[in-house]
């Protein structure tokens, strides 16, 4: 098991140092209020946080059941060694109803971390789409869809679940996580996000489970979502089905909300959140030479000196320097917020 995990983080090591393209967006992009996880990182420089306030409440089933979760469920974002890589921390602190129903039925309450888990991410395949908006002799193929948008942006994600959680969340040992992560970017308004994971892995409470996603973005400020998110554990399997508002209220606040109906074994019930996400954007925007057409100019003495300067070492001091200025002459490459 140890040889697993640490062979995991070497190879996320050696991949962070790897050629990069830019996943910072202009406003913040947060997986909140659903469960699933894009497989874009937020960008270098951004330190983002995500939480949710939420209230589960299913009825009780025989013997021991937890009926009521009220909480806080807190995800940090940031990415600094590469663009595409991403790292996190994840938590939950609640307050559990645990109730025991056979010929009478009781019950008692318990507080404590629910979850606490350390990942990362990385991006392996991110897909590129036609500018249509170019396309000016033809109206067909102008309003034609793009078949490149059926193939998804892939990323692998590993996590590590501390134990140092309240009893009845307790699994034993330090335990792994795994994913795969998908977006479909249908449209530039409408996006499908993909996951499936095998969670828990070498403890007696492993667990295979997919979230799928889909997201419509109304305008700038107002977006929705439909979300499934099924788990299949050894003795019962649990599922939820709802959607949810996010309102961007600037560009680094955004507040949501969502409602779910729950199917956890024999017993049903829902599940409300609300909450907010808001991020710190330190985030300093690579700058390249562009020729009169906006392409990049290839081997200039510039591009030169700064292959030169991402060397192993360089990439790792440079975490505790301070990024410089930049030549405000030179262009900028902006790039489209990923839906």
């Amino acid at each position: 098991m140890k040889n697993i995990i640490v062979k995991l983080l070497f190879s996320f090591f050696l991949l962070s140092f790897s050629s990069v393209f830019s996943q910072y967006t202009e406003v913040i992009n947060s997986n909140k209020p659903g469960f699933s996880e894009s497989p874009y990182s937020v960008g270098s420089g951004v330190y983002q946080f995500e939480s949710n306030l939420f209230f589960r409440n299913t009825s009780i089933e025989p013997t021991f059941s937890r009926p009521q979760s009220f909480g806080l469920d807190f995800l940090f974002r940031t990415s600094f060694l590469s663009e595409k890589l991403e790292l996190n921390a994840q938590l939950a602190y609640q307050r559990d109803k645990v109730a025991f129903k056979n010929i009478f039925t009781s019950h008692y309450f318990s507080t404590g971390l629910s979850r606490f888990t350390i990942g990362a991410k990385y991006l392996i395949f991110q897909q590129e789409y036609e500018d249509k908006s170019k396309e000016v002799r033809s109206w067909k193929r102008r309003m034609a869809f793009d078949k490149k948008r059926l193939i998804p942006s892939v990323a692998i994600y590993a996590g590590l679940n501390t134990d140092f959680l309240s009893d009845i969340h307790k699994k034993g040992s330090i335990s792994l996580k795994v994913g795969i992560l998908l977006q479909n970017n249908l449209s530039n308004n409408f996006n499908i996000i993909t996951n499936v994971y095998y969670d828990n892995i070498g403890t007696d409470f492993s667990e295979y489970s997919f979230i799928v996603t889909s997201t419509y973005n109304y305008n700038i400020r107002w977006s929705s979502f439909v979300e499934n998110q099924t788990i299949f554990q050894q003795n019962k399997t649990i599922s939820n089905f709802g959607g949810g508002l996010a309102y961007l209220y600037n560009r680094n606040l955004q507040i949501n909300s969502s409602l779910r109906f729950l199917l956890e074994g024999q017993a049903q019930g829902y599940y409300l959140s609300l909450g907010v996400s808001y991020r710190i954007d330190k985030h300093v925007d690579k700058f390249a030479l562009l020729d009169d057409n906006g392409n990049e100019i290839r081997d200039t003495p510039i591009n030169k000196f700064n292959k030169k300067q991402k060397g192993f070492f360089n990439r790792l001091f440079s975490i505790f320097t301070k990024k410089g200025s930049q030549n405000k002459s030179r262009k900028r490459v902006k790039r489209k917020r990923k839906n």
